[in-house]
């Protein structure tokens, strides 16, 4: 091999290898226009540190995921996610957790995460969970205690209580904070005739008992 496509190979490689690294990081919030040069302050993508002298145990110890949520609502439901604002070891860790609580006929309603994928452990009863691709094709199973299931980063997904006791699941995201893009709360109030209809058309859609590998496309349109 000559010498030249060997130095040739290498510059590439190096380049490669350092556009990645000066690459931009993900950012934590939604938007972030520059503020005119007379307003610039200091704001970080993320948090500030603790002195590590005032660091303690028990900012590594929450509570807020213990108890369920209210599930006094039409969708008979209640998701608490907690990041590292009310969480503060999570700081830096790129890690923000949730949990779901579902009463029997209740459904989580499509939404999506955009700074995060979400891996949830079935801790009690059974659920219908399920996710998009952006082809439309459905990727759903039926889960009952102690199984995990991935909803990937950005995609579209919900669950469903697929029992006739209270569920619930617990989530790890991979995001100090993932975000939550509601697909029907973005356009219609939680309340509305449009959100009540696709809680009814999701619950049907559930017993039809669908293969996971079948292809759907906007099956919650109303």
């Amino acid at each position: 091999m000559k010498l030249s496509t060997v130095l040739f190979s290498y510059i590439l490689l190096l380049g490669l290898i350092t556009l990645k690294t000066l690459s931009d990081s993900p950012p934590l919030q939604d938007v972030c226009p520059m503020a005119p040069q007379g307003e610039r302050k200091l704001f970080m993508n993320g948090f500030f540190c603790k002195s590590p002298s005032t660091i303690m145990a028990s900012d590594f110890k929450t509570l807020l995921l213990s108890h369920a949520g209210n599930l006094d609502n039409m969708f008979r439901s209640s998701v608490n996610i907690v990041t590292a604002t009310e969480f503060p070891g999570l700081n830096t860790l790129g890690l923000s957790m949730a949990r779901t609580d579902i009463a029997p006929s209740g459904v989580v309603l499509p939404h999506s995460h955009p700074r995060g994928s979400e891996m949830m452990f079935v801790y009690s009863g059974s659920v219908v969970a399920g996710f998009f691709d952006t082809k439309g094709k459905l990727f759903q199973k039926t889960l009952a205690e102690g199984d995990v299931f991935i909803f990937p980063r950005g995609l579209v997904h919900f669950i469903m209580n697929y029992g006739f006791s209270l569920a619930t699941t617990f989530s790890v995201l991979n995001s100090q904070n993932p975000g939550v893009v509601g697909i029907t709360h973005a356009m219609f109030a939680p309340d509305s005739e449009v959100a009540e209809g696709l809680m009814s058309r999701m619950l049907s859609f559930r017993d039809m008992g669908m293969n996971e590998n079948n292809t759907v496309y906007s099956p919650w349109f109303y």
